[in-house]
């Protein structure tokens, strides 16, 4: 057992509370053409985290990314839809666990870390804990994808909440509750978003954990297209804020149309009332478009935050519909007490 699951073992029984490493806890690894990381990955996550499971969900491999993932120790599995988002649905479909740690299979994030982001979720009785990259070289990060990285994220914080940094990392730790409750809609790696609005829009106790962020190992290239991936991630923005925010979406579009509205027919207004003409009639019915439109969106608005109401109550319903991890653990508590 390493070092760091012994101190939280250690600090458990000094306060009469069940060890987590006794959860049932499983290392979620997507994976496509990472044979020269992959061997690492496992390695590394089976030596923080002795009792966790890990599985490597291969999406069509072309290299020998599976048998390197198999004979390093890992539960293999496939998923022929090609896509990181596909692969999510997958995992989170079959996999019964407590803990869950997603984790991107390129060896670029801190594994030692694992242990500290578990601690951080059962002590405190989370749902998901975001593991943000605190990078440890210049060529770790490439400057395009560190500044859509930062737009995105500060796009999502004005919306959703001011609670993520690093909306886009691909390490994150999860409860049960957060996993059979989340209803994957993404095909690619615009997952990372749909998580991240996930917690903020059930509003589900999270936090931000630093972690070490490295390159790539030789052999290993990133399969993240700066700007094709980063409009469908902007784009996935766009239909989670329509889905999760209407309200405020068709709002400011109905002020908007309403704005121009107003702008357009003012002098014709104020025309008609010194000279008893109309003006530009054009315009006018223009105008006139434009401000039907403007209350036609503000309804729409109205009518969708009802749906999405309702939507909320039953993801909401479904969340509670399983035990936290601290429930968990006092079970776990009562079971030893009933032992001893």
């Amino acid at each position: 057992m390493s070092n760091t699951v012994a101190t939280a073992s250690v600090a458990a029984a000094a306060e009469g509370a069940p060890d987590w490493s006794a959860l049932r806890i499983a290392v979620l690894v997507p994976c496509y053409n990472e044979e020269a990381a992959i061997e690492a990955v496992v390695r590394d996550f089976r030596k923080a985290l002795p009792t966790a499971t890990v599985y490597v969900y291969d999406n069509n491999s072309k290299d020998r990314t599976v048998e390197i993932a198999r004979a390093a120790g890992a539960v293999v599995r496939q998923e022929t839809r090609q896509g990181k988002g596909f692969v999510v649905r997958r995992m989170f479909a079959d996999i019964e666990a407590d803990i869950y740690i997603m984790v991107d299979g390129d060896d670029t994030y801190e594994a030692a870390a694992a242990p500290r982001l578990v601690e951080a979720l059962a002590s405190r009785g989370l749902d998901m804990v975001n593991g943000a990259r605190l990078e440890t070289d210049d060529a770790a990060y490439r400057a395009g994808h560190k500044f859509g990285n930062w737009m995105l994220s500060k796009i999502v914080r004005t919306v959703f909440g001011d609670e993520f940094r690093d909306m886009l990392s691909g390490y994150r730790v999860f409860s049960r509750r957060f996993v059979k409750s989340f209803p994957v809609m993404s095909a690619g790696f615009e997952i990372e978003t749909e998580l991240t609005i996930h917690a903020l829009g059930l509003e589900m106790p999270s936090t931000e954990v630093m972690t070490s962020f490295s390159d790539r190992p030789a052999g290993s290239a990133s399969k993240l297209n700066t700007f094709r991936d980063g409009f469908r991630i902007l784009w996935t923005i766009m239909k989670l804020l329509k889905q999760e925010r209407p309200m405020q979406l068709f709002s400011w579009s109905a002020f908007l149309l309403a704005l121009v509205s107003v702008i357009l027919i003012y002098p014709i207004v104020v025309t008609y009332l010194q000279t008893g003409v109309v003006p530009r009639f054009p315009t006018a019915i223009l105008s006139t478009g434009l401000m039907l439109a403007a209350f036609l969106s503000f309804a729409c608005g109205l009518i969708l935050d009802t749906v999405t109401r309702g939507r909320e109550e039953a993801k909401r319903m479904r969340y509670l519909a399983e035990p936290s991890v601290l429930t968990t653990l006092e079970r776990l508590r009562e079971r030893q007490a009933g032992n001893s």
